[in-house]
This record gives C-alpha cells, structure tokens and sequence, in this order.
C-alpha cells in the first residue's frame, strides 16, 4: 500500500512515498533556523494516487524526457511505446515508474537515515523491452544534504535507461508564489535545442548571446519573456569541479538568499523546467500552485537519446548497471 516515510536528521525533514518513489515534503532551515517546505506537492498520497500532480517530486521512468514519436529500433527491432504528449512519449508512458507502488526495500534510522525502494519492470511494460530491476536509496548524509542513488539493472535484454527526480523547487516555501525572482546558475555553455514538438534537433547550441545563458548567476525572471512558453530544456553538462564524483550542476538561490541549493551529480545533462504548464493545482495546506510556482533540475540522459546516434548512449545491456547519483546540498 502508499505510505509516506519520513527521514530527519534534527535539521532537515523529508517526506517521501513509496508511490512513485516521491518527495512529498522536505522542511529546510534559513540562517534564522525557520523551516519552510521548499517542494510542490500535496498533503496525503491521495492525490498523486488520483494522477492530481504533474510529476511532482516523483521519480521519472524507464525513460524520462520525450522519444519523437514514441518509437525506437534496438538491435533491429523496433518499439511502439505510448503516446501520452502527443506525438511523442513522455517519462515512460502512461503508467510510468512515477504511478506505480515501489517496494520498501530497506529503513534506516540514526545519523544517515534513509530510505531504499525497489520496482521490477517487466518485459513490454508499457512498450520497454526486457525486465528490468531498479533501485532508489534517499538519504540525508549530512545536516544539509539529501541524496538520491538510483540503479536499474536489466535482466535479460537490452533496453534504454535514464531515470530522472522531478521534484519542483521553490526555495522560499511551496506556497509562496512564483521563482522569477529565484537566482540560479548552471554549468552548461550548451544546450540541445528542440523543434516545435519538444524533441531535440539533434544539434549542440553554444548558450552564449541567448537567454539560455546561466554560466553567471542571472534571475530566472530576467530572461523568460524571451523564450516561448518559458524554460523547459536540456543543458549539457561540462563542470569540471567534482565532489564524492559527482559534478556541479546548478546553483538556485532564493530572492532573499536565506536558501541556497546546490545540485551535485554524474549524469551527462539536466532538464530545466520553470513550471510552465502548472495551473491552478491544488497542493499543501490548500496552496494554489499557479504557471511558474516551482522549477525542476532533472539531472537526465539527453532526451530522445535512443534516435540520436551523436548523443550519449543510455541503452544498458544485461549485466551491466545504470547508475545515477544526485546530491541536494543546502546552505543559508
């Protein structure tokens, strides 16, 4: 059955589900020690269960991001998956690994609490070949951090891999309005840029003299105006500093810097999303989540990766592991 777990550390509070393997809540502390909850989302399980939310906080998959019209060739076959964002597939079809009950695999209390879910993906499973078995392990390493490992291991086929977490930030508390005025900065002088259905063209773009420039740290709101629709795109990732092996990814501060995020973790690209299709959702406490009211990082493989031979591979083989980390770091 859905339950909600709680990790705490006596600094941070995490909230998450078992259904889509979701963070549901997560307190952090400004430099004053006031607590707000920084994610979208809702107060029971009820709603995610209902299909209410639009991805909030859940973990995305077989594939997350969009495959150009929901099809694939691997090995010489060819795949027919759902087409859920017409034309195209969207974050592992109708029934993804975000709707579905993961088993509680492992607790732990005391100084690293955490918490580890379990799924098993069977073969055609919404058009996916193989069976697959996955893995995500939230922890709470530090007073300030949370972590996410997720691994899949597929059993007896090939098939194409990359899981992302889609939670939606708003670092001065899910309730308080829109992240325009949020300060972010991502390690990424490129894009891959999409064609009118979302799905990249193939092509690597310099950011640089475009409004999908954050190499500096720039206001979210300063620029949006310029792209249509609002920020929904895939950045490549090329920071060389590392930390425990993962990279840089962005830095997100709030409008009065009382938090700030950084993102740490080992995929090749993040999907920046502003929330541009949120629209009057009903959340916690009876908040009103409007367009814009939260911003994903969805650490990825590059969309529609499985048509695009210049792109990284993210088919897995049997016996081998797809791993991805992701390390939440908080500061005020």
């Amino acid at each position: 059955m859905a339950e909600l777990f709680e990790l705490s550390n006596g600094s941070m509070v995490a909230k998450i589900s078992n259904f889509g393997a979701t963070i549901t809540s997560l307190l952090v502390p400004d430099s004053d020690g006031n607590h707000a909850d920084v994610v979208l989302g809702f107060d029971s399980v009820d709603p995610y269960m209902k299909g209410a939310a639009p991805y909030f906080g859940c973990i995305v998959g077989r594939v997350a991001n969009r495959i150009k019209d929901g099809k694939f060739t691997l090995k010489g076959e060819e795949y027919s998956l759902p087409i859920n964002n017409p034309p195209n597939s969207l974050h592992g079809g109708h029934k993804g690994f975000d709707k579905v009950l993961w088993e509680v695999a492992e607790r732990k209390d005391g100084d690293t609490p955490s918490v580890t879910f379990k799924y098993q993906s069977r073969d055609g499973e919404e058009g996916y070949p193989g069976d697959v078995i996955v893995t995500a392990t939230y922890s709470l390493p530090s007073t300030m951090s949370l972590r996410l490992d997720m691994e899949a291991v597929p059993q007896d086929k090939a098939t194409p891999i990359s899981l992302a977490q889609h939670t939606y930030w708003n670092l001065s508390g899910h309730d308080s309005g829109d992240i325009l005025g949020h300060c972010i900065q991502i390690w990424a002088s490129h894009i891959t840029p999409v064609d009118e259905n979302l799905i990249p063209t193939g092509e690597i773009m310099p950011v640089k003299g475009t409004p999908f420039d954050f190499t500096a740290e720039k206001k979210i709101g300063n620029s949006i105006h310029l792209v249509p629709v609002g920020y929904d795109h895939n950045y490549v990732l090329d920071c060389e500093d590392e930390k425990l092996g993962l990279k840089h990814v962005a830095k997100l501060k709030d409008p009065l810097g009382l938090r700030i995020l950084n993102l740490w973790s080992n995929a090749p690209g993040v999907q920046f999303y502003t929330g541009n299709y949120v629209n009057g959702v009903i959340g916690k406490g009876g908040a009103v989540y409007g367009k814009h009211a939260g911003l994903c990082l969805e650490t990825q493989g590059f969309p529609n990766a499985v048509n695009q031979a210049d792109f990284p591979s993210i088919v897995v083989e049997p016996g081998d592991k797809y791993q991805h980390s992701m390390l939440f770091e908080f500061s005020n």
